[in-house]
């Protein structure tokens, strides 16, 4: 569909002997556009935005990245006419405006939508009509904020904000819904491994392997398949000052 869209364009624009510049202009984003994306910029805050579209509905979601790696993230279904590029306009106005609300002064805005970071950049002009609006609201927010720069990242390095805009998309809840901010751990042991369990005498479960660690010593009732258990058991821990950890499998 690109290169279709390519050749489409330069037949509708032949070579001539009075040949003179093209002035390109693509209604449709990311036609073949490479560009490298150097995200270096530590010290200020990042915004990143977009919309996503399924047989649910439509979404747009946007996310704010302090310099200390605090994110904060929004989402709202769109109940009007769009279009690809509104779409992604909407996106980048709810995530300019909440960075107002949050008085950022330094923000670097990016998004995977060519068309609006060229437009918003000033290298392109804007032709739709429906597009006018929008490019001069964000140029209205933008001069709110200390500095600004907006600058195109590959789909694939948007991975956040299009997720957020499919869930936005994707809920059936008809009216304005509020979802605490997601907290996402990352667990290195079974669920299993992270509880811990008090028998009725008040003592943790690995009570007797962790003596038996300590002094070699089975509880004082114990039977022989009970203390073959306990040496079983406590073949795959080891001390870790008072508890008991279990050691790497192999």
């Amino acid at each position: 569909m690109k290169a279709q869209a390519l050749a489409d364009h330069l037949a509708e624009n032949p070579i001539d002997d009075y040949y003179k510049p093209l002035s390109t202009y693509f209604p449709d984003e990311e036609v073949n556009s490479i560009e490298e994306v150097v995200l270096d910029d530590i010290r200020i805050w990042k915004m990143y935005f977009d919309g996503a579209v399924n047989i649910k509905g439509v979404g747009i979601g946007a996310i704010l990245i302090s310099p200390i790696g605090q994110h904060y993230p929004a989402t709202a279904r769109l109940h009007f006419f769009y279009t690809n590029n509104t779409m992604e306009y909407e996106a980048c106005i709810m995530g300019l405006k909440m960075a107002l609300d949050l008085d950022v002064h330094e923000l670097l805005v990016m998004g995977d939508s060519d068309l609006l970071i060229r437009q918003a950049q000033g290298k392109w002009d804007t032709r739709d009509i429906k597009l006018i609006p929008y490019r001069q609201c964000v140029q209205d927010l933008s001069k709110r904020f200390k500095s600004i720069e907006f600058r195109y990242i590959p789909r694939f390095h948007n991975e956040l904000a299009d997720t957020l805009a499919t869930l936005a998309s994707m809920l059936p809840y008809p009216g304005n819904t509020h979802i605490d901010p997601l907290q996402i751990q990352i667990q290195n042991q079974h669920g299993y491994c992270n509880t811990i369990v008090i028998e009725p005498d008040g003592k943790p479960w690995y009570h007797d392997i962790k003596r038996f660690l300590k002094t070699r010593e089975y509880p004082e009732h114990a039977k022989g398949d009970q203390k073959r258990t306990i040496r079983w058991l406590a073949g795959d821990y080891f001390l870790n000052g008072e508890f008991c950890t279990k050691g790497p499998q192999i």
